[in-house]
């Protein structure tokens, strides 16, 4: 293996020499146990796995100790219910919460290996679409660090969000088996195997509703370890698979056909197979309802066993009541997706527990909160009546009662206002009749918040403006953030050195103390050393580009990056219409000086989004042409980066120069790779959307290149009437733009290919791509202008990173616990595995 110059980072931690030899030792034991059973020659993915297991072992003691803290002190536990936890790779995360980082670098650079191929080997866990999986992924390292007793919950993928190849431009999936070669980071837990039931009927008996004739199926956890950074706290994230009971089908019914009978175990088994890759919309399959019931009713059962037995057991006789429930557990609701924890709370303490309806009622509106993460009505969960009919009728009748209790409420404080009461029912009179998921969640939840403030104030005004009316206390604001550990010091070592030397290290638990920063926005010397880490950085990328993609680069150019989901609100066509208006400039006046850009856009697109799909193939084909044209040179280039993931934003965030965060004003909810960009020296392209207001409240709007439309403006023009055929005769460069696109300039041998494109921009643009595309082509003028002068541009990053203190994960998770959970952050230290306990 190639071993690379390498650079010790103080922010990682000294080796200690003690530490080194029992990391080498520890390495060549696992490794030695790997060959004795297999083979005699180590491959890479051996060293890859010798290395986990060497680093796991450091975690094993702390989990427990962790454990066995939380039993002890029995504080109020958060459990984070989310479909998704886009993870990534976890090996180099580990280290470095663990303070390991220099110790295994030392000592696999000793063994005369390279620590960076190693991590490279990791398969990311991709159990996640997008921004709300990645949040739920930072939210968990926050909880951790923040010393919280929390808990991840969620379903394992057998296959998570699918792999993107590119074939001829087009898009190509491919299934991600990222368990083909075993999880090291995972433990199985089957003696904590549950129970979950489908189908069925209900009976009313004298002793209450009963559901019987259910189809079972086991609910098999998968515990994984999520370290805090560097206090020894070791949380849970608990993964649910699911497996088919061993009398499956070999009931009466099916007597004989026992080969078909376990064949068909897979039916059951299926539930936990694949992760449904939409992002920002809702497809109302019966599978996907299973999935969301599965992780639910396994997880509140877990909750209420752990609430039953903790410390003093059932012979505290608080624990056989659940009056203090709410004062124990906090459940947060990752969208709507886990919105059944607030009916099968209710089955499980009415029926199974025997409480009372409105006591019931009242400890699960104290336990729930939801949080609200789009306001696309496509995103928007609405299942029909009859697939709950079959599949949970219980849980139908309970809905309907907290329907009909709810309007009943509504009704008495606004009599005779049916419009409002349909308006704000939980079901849909449509054809078919819907359940709206949420308003099950606003209704049945104690808090309710937006992911950043101008969202937050959307949800308030517009969405559930009816539910605002009645209960606005419920209403709060959590803007999103990142966890400086992944998205800093581990993807940017070189950045959080230089930041360190400055202020010292305290910024990686407090990102708040960047702005400490500001005093050196005139240090020539902190001025250089940025721009040298963003060169340094830019050179690396377009190294990793060379070699996997065979691309060459001009890395004096600007890199301007746009990497996130492919969907039509996000407007990657609207960066496209820019580099085809670039591109005529250059071919117009090929001797005039242009600042030059390598355009990389990057990302998935739902595999059933038709119009998405034909984006990417649309950014292809202006590629190929720009790409291959002498005149253009090295001044432009367009880069399409195949199979956005975790691990490549890893790489791609710390050489961005130029941030790309150009959604409609009031579509994107809050965005955290705007976020990432920002605190890894990047400046943001960007509207008055989502999370972008509060990062140029933080940094000066003068300090971002914001252009565009805002939310009122966007309304205004809704009223008028938005019409792209004005902006298109007005505007010869942008007529011409759209004249090669539905010409064929860029597809000759396909001259129609992008007809759906060009009829959707003129004739029915929900996002109004055309509104904003003048004022664009102007910020993007001012951005080449100020490339032009490097120090005037370093000190804008400069001003940048500062006031990015506010997005770390730890402010908002902060919030959360003081805000809607009741708990307290705490900044205890556990003692480590080789201490006594005090």
């Amino acid at each position: 293996m190639a071993v690379l110059e390498r650079k010790q980072i103080s922010v990682r931690g000294i080796a200690g020499l003690g530490d080194v030899a029992e990391i080498k030792k520890s390495f060549n034991r696992h490794l030695h146990f790997t060959l004795v059973k297999d083979r005699n020659v180590a491959t890479p993915r051996d060293y890859y796995f010798a290395l986990a297991h060497t680093v796991r072992d450091h975690l094993v003691g702390r989990w427990i100790r962790t454990q066995q803290y939380y039993y002890e002190k029995d504080p109020k536990r958060i459990h984070y219910l989310s479909l998704e936890f886009y993870m990534g790779r976890t090996l180099q995360n580990t280290m470095i919460n663990l303070g390991l980082q220099n110790a295994c670098d030392e000592a696999i650079y000793q063994l005369g290996l390279d620590l960076e191929e190693l991590e490279d080997i990791e398969e990311d866990a991709g159990l996640g679409n997008g921004g709300l999986g990645r949040l739920a992924a930072c939210f968990l390292d926050s909880m951790a660090t923040l010393g919280l007793a929390a808990y991840g919950y969620g379903i394992r993928y057998e296959f998570g969000i699918f792999n993107q190849k590119i074939s001829s431009g087009w898009q190509v999936e491919e299934a991600d088996d990222w368990l083909r070669y075993g999880n090291p980071w995972e433990k199985a837990r089957p003696e904590y195997m549950l129970p979950v039931h489908f189908y069925g009927r209900v009976e009313h008996t004298s002793n209450g509703a009963k559901w019987v004739d259910t189809q079972v199926v086991l609910a098999m956890p998968y515990d994984t370890p999520v370290p805090g950074y560097k206090n020894n706290t070791v949380n849970t994230m608990r993964l649910w698979s699911a497996k088919a009971p061993n009398d499956f089908n070999l009931q009466e019914f099916n007597v004989g056909d026992y080969i078909q009978a376990v064949l068909d175990r897979n039916l059951a088994e299926n539930i936990s197979r694949v992760l449904y890759p939409n992002d920002n919309f809702f497809e109302g399959k019966e599978l996907r309802l299973k999935q969301e019931y599965f992780v639910v009713a396994a997880t509140l059962q877990d909750i209420i066993r752990r609430f039953k037995s903790s410390k003093f057991g059932c012979r505290d006789p608080v624990r056989t009541s659940f009056e203090t429930f709410p004062d124990k557990v906090a459940i947060q609701l990752n969208d709507t997706h886990p919105a059944l924890a607030i009916p099968e709370l209710m089955r499980i303490l009415v029926d199974v527990e025997k409480l009372d309806w409105d006591k019931a009622w009242d400890v699960t509106v104290q336990t729930c909160a939801y949080t609200n993460h789009t306001v696309l009505p496509e995103a928007l969960e609405r299942w029909p009546v009859h697939m709950f009919e079959k599949l949970l009728p219980r849980h139908l009748q309970i809905i309907f009662e907290i329907n009909r209790r709810h309007l009943e409420r509504v009704a008495a404080m606004y009599p005779g206002e049916l419009d409002r009461l349909r308006r704000m029912s939980l079901i849909e009179e449509c054809d078919p009749k819907r359940i709206n998921m949420a308003h099950l969640c606003v209704v049945g939840s104690h808090a309710v918040n937006g992911v950043a403030r101008i969202h937050s104030d959307i949800v308030k005004n517009t969405v559930f403006k009816d539910f605002y009316d009645i209960e606005p206390e419920k209403f709060q604001n959590k803007t999103n953030g990142i966890t400086p550990r992944r998205w800093l010091l581990l993807c940017n070592p070189g950045l959080a050195d230089i930041i360190a030397e400055k202020i010292g290290e305290g910024f990686l638990t407090d990102l708040s103390q960047l702005k400490k920063l500001l005093n050196f926005i005139n240090n020539d010397a902190f001025i250089r050393d940025v721009a040298k880490v963003k060169q340094e950085n830019k050179l690396k990328f377009a190294a990793y580009l060379e070699k996997e993609y065979h691309v060459k680069i001009n890395p004096e150019s600007i890199f301007d990056i746009q990497v996130k989901r492919i969907h039509e609100y996000k407007r990657q066509l609207l960066n496209c219409l820019h580099i085809i208006a670039f591109y005529n400039r250059i071919k117009k006046d090929p001797s005039k000086h242009f600042v030059p850009r390598t355009i990389m856009i990057g990302g998935k697109a739902a595999p059933g989004y038709h119009m998405a799909k034909l984006i990417i193939k649309l950014i292809t084909s202006v590629g190929q042409v720009v790409n291959n044209d002498p005149v253009v040179g090295d001044r432009l280039k367009v880069i399409f980066l195949e199979n956005y993931r975790v691990s490549l934003a890893e790489k791609v965030i710390p050489a961005a120069d130029l941030s790309e965060q150009i959604s409609t004003a009031g579509t994107e909810a809050s965005g955290t790779g705007n976020m990432k960009f920002m605190l890894n020296g990047a400046l943001t392209i960007g509207t008055m959307d989502g999370a972008n207001v509060e990062m140029a409240e933080e940094a000066g709007e003068e300090n971002l290149f914001i252009f565009g439309m805002k939310v009122e403006d966007v309304e205004a023009l809704d009223k008028k009437g938005y019409n792209a055929k004005e902006y298109y005769k007005r505007n010869a460069e942008l007529r011409q733009v759209i004249d090669q696109i539905g010409s064929g300039y860029f597809n000759p041998k396909e001259p129609g290919l992008f007809k759906d494109v060009v009829n959707m921009l003129l004739n029915h643009d929900r996002f109004k791509v055309f509104a904003d595309y003048e004022a664009y082509i102007k910020c993007q003028d001012k951005v080449s202008e100020l490339f032009k002068n490097p120090k005037e541009w370093t000190k804008t990053v400069i001003r940048n990173i500062a006031g990015s203190g506010k997005f770390s994960s730890d402010r908002t998770i902060t919030e959360y616990a003081r805000e809607i959970w009741g708990v307290e952050p705490s900044d205890v230290k556990i003692p480590p595995p080789n201490e006594p306990r005090p």
